[in-house]
């Protein structure tokens, strides 16, 4: 089973010149085609949440994305090394600036209910994404098109006219995509999620309805959703009208919510269960199991500090929260998964330049555990707000994990900061996105895993007004500094400088966040379970190519 996380930088091809990218292997994302096996090609597996979303214009989280990513398709999609490979489209062209690129929709391409998928699927799609009615905090990702940044600015005369999108159906099966600028990323950025088509027919015929139940949403994807029983379980079957249907082995893939880590080992043992994600208390009991395995992820977890709030809004209530958590401790005791101690944003070894990783310049990042230093500049915190006590909510998930890790970091906050105390406020994982995205949280544990190979995936979303910003952070320079990379790439290793700046400007000077960890998993994975392929960004699994062999 590959579940290693693969750390490989890829460029679209955006130097110059046409770039046509076609598919040499139509049976599959290696080459070789591998016979179905004879058992019954059934995955079962668990998630701690609901799905929130699954309609593409309004999915902001990684439950949603997952199951995304194997129901539909965009014009690219991940292999098993995270190279983009061809999707709906079976080629592309890049002018020679790099700005304009030409999609090829294969003429094969299905939806689940029998219509083609055609370009103007995908014009509809981002249209009614970019849409200023639009209820998604995911219109930013989009801002490398041409003209969605003022599409989706209230202050621009251009806000809401989607008509000016630089995406273009030249026919039934051309996509054009205009660029503001040449960026290295832009073939992989199509295999997520808020770049996939939608059926313009089916979205009007469900109305308030759409995307709410399995059946009330129409897929193009290696598998279809026939059944989703809100807040229990789901299941994905073999979608037959799949243009690569021959690719796609497994027949089913069963996944039921179970919030309880002992519950979910127990339906694995009892072989109920094919894959389960150990909490640290059974890390050492399961370490020597020959179904266990350790995988480092790019995804980074912090605390999110919402400045609505007066105690917020002061740098030195930021810093001292920093400041006074003991992560080395957290990442060996409470969490024992292979996770790391970070203070920093930008995960380590996730993006290179020249060889040298984003972390070379600041490797140890900022505001590390200083129990003093923060007791220090909470006290000068408390004098400028003129109390000597404070009590703040704190955000958290509603699972037994995500209890006990926030209960860890209540403690160390009150034990390093006198006159604080901190409430715990355990939501599902739907509320709390509806709380976060709403503004109404004191401070919330939060995590971030990157949805394309590049440092701006975590950096941007924190600029002023943010989709995913959602705390009143602002800062003029950390904006411009964002800007300039996404918009000069003219001068790559100085783009790469100026995100460092960035980095150290939201966490050094303004402590805006305060960084955790990087994560870290240890799970076990039943031994016939084969090609299950882990992403390093965007949805973290891929089921297209997996199978089920040598289950006794």
């Amino acid at each position: 089973m590959a579940l290693t996380l693969i750390f490989s930088l890829f460029l679209a091809a955006c130097s110059g010149g046409k770039d046509e990218a076609k598919d040499p292997k139509p049976e599959g994302n290696d080459g070789t085609k591998t016979e179905k096996p004879a058992e019954p090609q059934v995955l079962n597996l668990t998630e701690v949440a609901e799905l929130p979303s699954l309609d593409v214009s309004k999915a902001e989280d990684a439950a949603s994305f997952q199951v995304l990513n194997n129901v539909m398709e965009g014009l690219y999609r991940l292999d098993k090394t995270d190279k983009p490979v061809p999707g709906v489209a079976e080629s592309h062209e890049v002018s020679e600036d790099g700005k304009v690129y030409t999609f090829k929709i294969r003429k094969d391409a299905k939806w689940s209910n029998g219509d083609p998928v055609t370009a103007k699927d995908f014009v509809y799609s981002y249209h009614r994404t970019l849409n200023k009615d639009s209820a998604g905090s995911y219109q930013y990702i989009m801002g490398d098109i041409k003209n969605v940044n003022k599409i989706i600015n209230p202050e621009d005369p251009m806000y809401g006219k989607v008509e000016e999108l630089g995406v273009v159906a030249k026919d039934d099966h051309t996509l054009e995509i205009t660029l503001e600028n040449a960026v290295p990323y832009f073939v992989g950025l199509t295999s997520f999620a808020t770049f996939y088509p939608q059926n313009q027919k089916f979205v009007e015929s469900q109305g308030d309805k759409y995307a709410l139940e399995a059946n009330t949403l129409v897929y193009n994807g290696p598998f279809v959703l026939s059944e989703w029983k809100h807040e229990e379980s789901w299941k994905m079957v073999k979608n037959d009208q799949y243009w690569d249907k021959d690719s796609v082995k497994l027949d089913e893939i069963n996944v039921n919510v179970v919030k309880d880590v002992g519950t979910d080992l127990n339906l694995y043992n009892t072989n109920q269960n094919d894959l389960v994600g150990l909490s640290s208390e059974y890390v050492d009991q399961y370490k020597d199991n020959a179904d266990f395995k350790t995988e480092t992820e790019a995804t980074m977890w912090y605390l999110k500090m919402n400045q609505k709030n007066p105690v917020f809004k002061n740098v030195n209530v930021r810093k001292a929260f920093s400041q006074a958590i003991d992560k080395e401790s957290m990442v060996k005791v409470i969490l024992n998964n292979g996770s790391v101690a970070a203070n920093y944003l930008v995960p380590a070894n996730f993006t290179n330049i020249d060889g040298e990783d984003f972390r070379a310049k600041y490797k140890d990042g900022f505001h590390a555990f200083d129990a003093a230093k923060a007791k220090s500049d909470w006290e000068a915190g408390l004098k400028e707000l003129k109390k000597d006590k404070v009590e703040v909510e704190f955000l958290v998930g509603d699972t037994e994990s995500s209890i006990k890790l926030a209960t860890y970091i209540a403690a160390q906050l009150e034990k390093s900061l006198p006159g604080l105390k901190v409430t715990l406020n355990p939501q599902p994982f739907k509320n709390r996105l509806d709380l976060e995205n709403k503004g109404q949280y004191d401070f919330e544990l939060a995590g971030w895993g990157p949805d394309y190979q590049d440092s701006m995936t975590f950096l941007d979303m924190f600029v002023t007004d943010g989709g995913h910003n959602r705390m009143e952070y602002s800062n003029k320079k950390y904006d411009d500094l964002i800007k300039s990379a996404k918009t000069d790439l003219s001068d790559l290793k100085k783009r790469w400088e100026n995100l460092q700046e960035a980095e150290r400007i939201l966490l050094e000077e303004d402590a805006a966040i305060a960084p955790l960890y990087q994560r870290g998993r240890a799970l076990l994975v039943k031994p016939y379970v084969k090609d299950v392929f882990k992403h390093g960004f965007g949805a973290d699994y891929s089921y297209k190519w997996a199978y089920i062999e040598g289950k006794q």
